[in-house]
């Protein structure tokens, strides 16, 4: 990864957070590990870019100094998109350091959504205010008619949390850093040139994990050579708690171990 150009997924159960904390792991050492090389190896820029596309960030738990990570990964030809349903679930993971990882992003898109911190936020720190004419009008009616018209300049949210909060779905607010906020289209993904290699596009070209992964241990080659380990174990031996934790058999049936 940064050498060559490959895609690693990282696929976890959307139901249970069992083992979301491995990817955690497995981020939190990719970062380290991928600036070390570039450091090391490559004075200090990756020779290919790595773009990483973390989905679902909320539901792999928290990854150790993020914060700081994102404030150095860049220079290393690395970048991070985040993806989260609101602002709450990074600040809610995070705390403090969440503000400081939004602010390391220069790109800030809004989807669409009726979260209230979230909105509340792009309203008010996003889009700011514009400035409006308001027209007003008094007519009194009497022994002398009078008529009176004033025109004042105020100030109002570009765009209201109400406004923000039934936003069109095929619309969406793009923030970059040091340019006023971009309201556009959604780009139609039916439109890409390889849209008809997806799995909504044909069902033949789903991923499918489970034909990749294998239990079985492969047919023993007789012409190689092996270090073969004897452990004794009493047939009814006494396993701790942790023990048997490293001890699955099978990992999707968590009541059955070795």
């Amino acid at each position: 990864m940064g050498d060559r150009r490959t895609a690693t997924f990282f696929v976890i159960s959307d139901t249970t957070q069992t083992y979301n904390f491995i990817v955690a792991l497995a981020f939190s050492q990719m970062f380290n590990l991928l600036c070390e090389r570039a450091d090391n190896v490559h004075g200090g820029r990756l020779p290919h870019h790595v773009r990483v596309l973390w989905d679902e960030a909320a539901n792999t738990g928290q990854v150790p100094q993020l914060e700081k990570l994102v404030a150095v990964i860049r220079s290393r030809e690395i970048s991070l998109a985040l993806l989260y349903q609101a602002q709450s679930q990074c600040k809610a993971i995070y705390k403090d350091n969440a503000e400081t990882i939004f602010g390391n992003m220069d790109t800030m898109i809004f989807l669409g959504g009726r979260e209230s911190t979230t909105i509340k936020e792009i309203s008010e720190n996003w889009l700011g205010k514009a400035t409006i004419s308001m027209q007003t009008e008094g007519r009194s009616r009497g022994q002398s008619e009078s008529f009176s018209q004033n025109t004042q300049r105020l100030g109002r949210e570009l765009m209201t949390p109400s406004e923000l909060a039934t936003m069109p779905g095929d619309r969406c607010i793009l923030q970059l850093r040091g340019l006023p906020p971009f309201y556009s289209k959604k780009y139609d993904l039916k439109q890409h040139p390889n849209y008809k290699y997806t799995a909504e596009a044909d069902k033949r070209n789903a991923f499918d994990l489970n034909s990749l992964v294998t239990r079985r241990m492969d047919k023993l080659n007789p012409n190689e050579h092996y270090t073969v380990y004897e452990v004794a174990v009493p047939d009814e031996a006494h396993m701790e708690e942790d023990e048997d934790i490293l001890n699955y058999d099978d990992l999707d049936d968590p009541d059955t171990f070795v």
